[in-house]
């Protein structure tokens, strides 16, 4: 017995210090870098000299009414315009009702959107250049932003589709909560508009310093649906018939963000 110990002892000594190179490997953190806002994209919404309204789309919460709908439904429903109507409505119970029956049909809806790719472009939309020529100079020169004239930088969605509008607001929410940009399908950027950034223009240069509007594109599934409040005695439930899927796109304009290119040539551009 002396003899097996003093043996084992020693493997077991050797295997805690053994790699698990079996081991299964630990899920890898999901990396954000992709929406870090780079260096050369600033907010400007303080010196935006046209004041945009914040976009303000908070999920809307379903009454408890609202709530035992969604939950009976065999397909999600996120549609914050149908979510409010189900909350304005109420249905009044009675002991009474065994043997009651009602189906109410309120109508074609998109229920939900399933976000498949967010993926921001700092240059979206180029919105102004500032130029300075110093070539006939010997000290270089220093340029800013300014705004020459007002810029309305508009997204949309890269399709038509049914109930665009309620579409367009749930792929808003997605991208929002993805990116933690402030997004909104059209943002203005007023004329005069400045920044303080400093960009020096060699002597013997010329000097252009380019200012785009950022954007999202946001890509995912749209789901469509009849849908049915139906009433069973005392029971009410939503039943969604003629379910279908689309696939849909988005450019969405990132909110008083402007993103610089900046570049000294010899030559005019």
């Amino acid at each position: 017995m002396k003899k097996m110990v003093s043996v084992l002892m020693p493997l077991l000594f050797m295997l805690t210090f053994i790699p698990p190179a079996f081991a299964e490997k630990a899920p890898a953190k999901k990396s954000s870098v992709k929406y870090q806002v780079p260096s050369s994209v600033r907010n400007i919404s303080k010196e935006n000299t046209y004041p945009n309204s914040t976009q303000d789309l908070p999920l809307l919460q379903p009454s408890d009414l609202t709530k035992k709908l969604i939950n009976s439904s065999k397909v999600k429903i996120e549609n914050p315009d149908l979510i409010r109507m189900l909350n304005e409505s109420s249905i009044n119970s009675t002991p009474f009702a065994i043997g009651y029956r009602a189906i109410v049909y309120l109508g074609q809806w998109p229920l939900n959107y399933e976000s498949a790719e967010t993926s921001p472009n700092w240059e979206f939309q180029k919105i102004n250049t500032n130029y300075f020529d110093n070539r006939g100079g010997k000290l270089p020169y220093q340029i800013k932003y300014v705004q020459e004239s007002q810029k309305v930088i508009r997204g949309g969605l890269t399709a038509k589709i049914p109930n665009a509008e309620d579409v367009k607001k749930m792929m808003l929410l997605k991208s929002m909560e993805k990116t933690r940009l402030p997004l909104s399908f059209e943002t203005i950027i007023g004329s005069g508009t400045k920044n303080d950034h400093i960009y020096n223009i060699p002597a013997n240069r010329l000097g252009y310093l380019y200012a785009y509007a950022p954007g999202v594109n946001e890509k995912g599934k749209v789901t469509y649906g009849e849908v049915y409040l139906m009433l069973k005695g005392n029971k009410k439930l939503i039943v969604i018939k003629n379910v279908t899927s689309q696939g849909i796109g988005a450019w969405i304009p990132v909110q008083d963000f402007v993103s610089f290119g900046f570049l000294a040539s010899e030559r005019p551009r």
